[in-house]
């Protein structure tokens, strides 16, 4: 879980990057799609903090089975401070399906989540409690 979120917070997300998702069909910078066989769920936890120092809200959206992942990420931020919900939009699309001839139907969420007032003192807190984790591992 560790080298989930030291991986996570060492991700240098620059606006550049952040965009580079954005493709024809419109992509946010600020969106993160959510699958839920890919990355641990605490991989997108932080990488939705990591979005939020950037942009004042994060768009987290799924499809199917992944929709319980994107909940849960939208739950453990606001549980924690640092989000609050802002709009949930949910639909279904037309997905392709390469065994059949037609398209097949999935649910689809999409949770924009803003920043909390005190979502830069809260990150701030954090990441010094990480640094005194780390000093005093160092001297053990």
């Amino acid at each position: 879980m560790e080298a989930v979120t030291e991986a996570v917070n060492n991700l240098n997300i620059s606006e550049g990057a952040a965009a580079a998702g954005a493709g024809a069909d419109g992509h946010k910078k600020n969106r993160i799609q959510v699958s839920n066989t890919k990355k641990p769920l605490f991989f997108y936890v932080n990488l939705a903090k990591r979005y939020m120092q950037l942009h004042e809200e994060v768009e987290l959206s799924a499809l199917g089975m992944a929709i319980a992942t994107v909940v849960t990420v939208a739950e453990i931020l606001k549980n924690n401070g640092l989000a609050v919900e802002k709009k949930i939009m949910t639909s279904t699309v037309d997905v392709k399906d390469d065994n059949r001839n037609r398209p097949i139907q999935k649910a689809k969420i999409e949770i924009v989540l803003g920043k909390t007032d005190k979502f830069d003192e809260l990150m701030a807190a954090a990441a010094e409690e990480r640094e005194v984790a780390a000093e005093a591992e160092e001297q053990s």
